[in-house]
């Protein structure tokens, strides 16, 4: 009969698909993510938009630390079943902070974030009291230890809390990358670190098409709010082919090969890589549902910088992770994607046309660079793998 802390661990009989509560889990993101595009909609500056993204990359790392903890021990266990619900509750509470985490709630997102990394650590070392893996417990336990620091002194201290945010977001992302190494602990060996593929795999593309149906949920209530005219019901159709188009182009090919370069690599380089990229993925949908609620309500108004910048940044955020995303997997630049890219920008610094515009000249972007992948008409050129 197994001990307790071996009934914690995923055993090599435990289903590869997810869990009933890690999609439970990742509803919460649904409330996040639309409470991000909110922030942004309403602070269409440079310093507003780096606060987004300092605020999506606190959510995704409560996302990716997740998925990797339902990836390590058994969904099964009573333990691992009350941390995803205790995952599930810290992400609301982060999302409902966003609106006002820079004013009088950024206690509220601290402490949300900090409970979370802290209190899951804290059960798993204590789980795993007398197991080898409690060594991995009590490292990833003294990072989020040292991170809370400045996290919750952020949440305390409004003027400073950007640039101590700043720090503890630079913690807890570096720390993954070298195996949390720790004073006495030393840092994690690959083993210890090893991801299941598979699942994996199928995680980021279920929050995918979380953030895919986040995006078509913008584009539905931004539409019901119009008159249904022809320029609007043309917005919103060039949305909703987007959304398909860039669903496409996530799963074609490297999103497919994702699985098995993930169980075969090491998961310091690999699996923190495929993190960040998705997280740059990810915010070029959060970025294009914000141009998609743009561009529905006033399809004919003329653009000005930052809207062409919005509708074309979104779709250009996502195919530059896509871009990063192919050359990590199977080390080829896809060329096509590149000159989308220069187009996309091109078109946003040289036209103003109407927002319809910029929205068809997006669709038709993404458009060539999926049907040139789907065909095999692709221009890639072999990277040396660095290994």
């Amino acid at each position: 009969m197994a001990s307790k802390p071996e009934r914690l661990l995923r055993g090599s009989e435990a289903p590869l698909s997810a869990s009933f509560l890690e999609l439970f889990f990742d509803l919460a993101f649904v409330l996040t993510l639309s409470q991000l595009a909110e922030h942004l909609l309403h602070d269409l500056t440079l310093a507003g938009a780096l606060r987004t993204a300092l605020l999506l990359t606190g959510v995704w790392t409560l996302w990716v630390t997740t998925t990797w903890f339902a990836d390590w021990y058994d969904p099964e266990s009573a333990a691992v079943r009350g941390l995803l619900i205790a995952a599930a509750l810290a992400s609301l509470l982060a999302g409902v902070a966003i609106p006002q985490a820079f004013d009088g709630r950024g206690m509220l997102f601290a402490g949300a974030y900090v409970a979370l990394h802290v209190g899951r650590s804290v059960v798993t070392a204590a789980t795993l009291r007398g197991h080898p893996r409690q060594r991995r417990a009590l490292r990833i336990l003294s990072w989020y230890t040292l991170s809370a620091v400045p996290w919750l002194a952020g949440g305390f201290w409004a003027d400073g809390r950007v640039p101590l945010w700043v720090l503890a977001l630079s913690i807890d992302l570096t720390g993954p990358r070298f195996g949390w190494p720790t004073p006495m602990l030393g840092r994690a060996e690959r083993k210890e670190l090893h991801l299941v593929g598979e699942h994996f795999a199928e995680r980021y593309q279920q929050i995918m098409i979380i953030a895919l149906g986040e995006l078509v949920l913008v584009a539905g209530l931004s539409y019901a709010d119009t008159r249904l005219h022809l320029p609007e019901t043309a917005a919103f159709l060039l949305v909703f082919v987007t959304a398909v188009l860039i669903g496409l182009l996530y799963v074609t090919p490297a999103g497919q090969r994702l699985g098995s370069a993930i169980e075969h690599a090491d998961p310091a380089r690999l699996g923190v890589i495929t993190g960040h990229l998705h997280l740059v993925m990810i915010a070029g949908l959060v970025v294009t549902a914000v141009g998609a609620e743009l561009s529905i309500a006033h399809p004919t108004a003329t653009s000005d910088t930052t809207a062409a910048l919005v509708i074309l940044g979104g779709p250009t955020l996502f195919l530059v992770g896509r871009i990063l995303f192919s050359l990590t997997i199977h080390r080829r630049i896809s060329w096509p994607r590149v000159a989308a890219l220069f187009v996309l920008g091109g078109v946003a610094a040289a036209l103003r046309p109407p927002l319809l515009a910029l929205s068809a000249v997006a669709v038709v972007v993404v458009l060539v660079v999926v049907v040139l992948d789907r065909a095999g008409i692709l221009s890639y050129r072999q990277v040396r793998n660095p290994d």
